[in-house]
């Protein structure tokens, strides 16, 4: 079809350079020139969509780049409440929800590594809260 302006439309017309009889038409894939089906590659399409579930689970697990990035967002948000635990200790105003909330994310933490060294850490971390969660019921029984 050929457009001559912005109201006009020409005549269509088909390709050029082809011949009555050629068979460079219209097929569908796996059909052959006679109109039989053509053998065709099943064991490559399974395969070639086999490929794409591999890349598709490796790219949920992510690389060792993408692990690294996870654990150091888990371990800022330790960090970060740590630091919160650490000014409300000096300012004597330790509650107990902040105690909880660090406490949840130390066994957040511990689901997610297999780091001894790191599991110890976090027991450490745990004890300490702990002991001051105790202090605090004592704190408020004494009062």
């Amino acid at each position: 079809m050929k457009i001559t302006g912005p109201n006009g439309t020409g005549s269509a017309t088909g390709p050029k350079g082809t011949r009555a009889g050629a068979s460079g038409g219209f097929k569908l894939p796996g059909m052959d020139d006679a109109g039989a089906a053509a053998p065709t590659g099943g064991v490559n399409r399974a395969s070639s969509v086999m490929g794409v579930d591999a890349l598709l689970a490796l790219q949920d697990v992510g690389g060792p780049l993408e692990r690294k990035r996870r654990a150091v967002r888990r371990a800022s948000r330790i960090l970060d409440v740590l630091d919160e635990v650490k000014l409300a200790l000096l300012d004597g105003q330790l509650s107990a929800g902040q105690l909880d909330r660090l406490r949840r994310a130390v066994r957040a933490e511990r689901d997610l590594t297999e780091d001894p060294m790191l599991e110890g850490l976090l027991d450490e971390i745990e004890l300490r809260a702990a002991v001051e969660v105790a202090k605090l019921e004592q704190a408020a029984h004494a009062a």
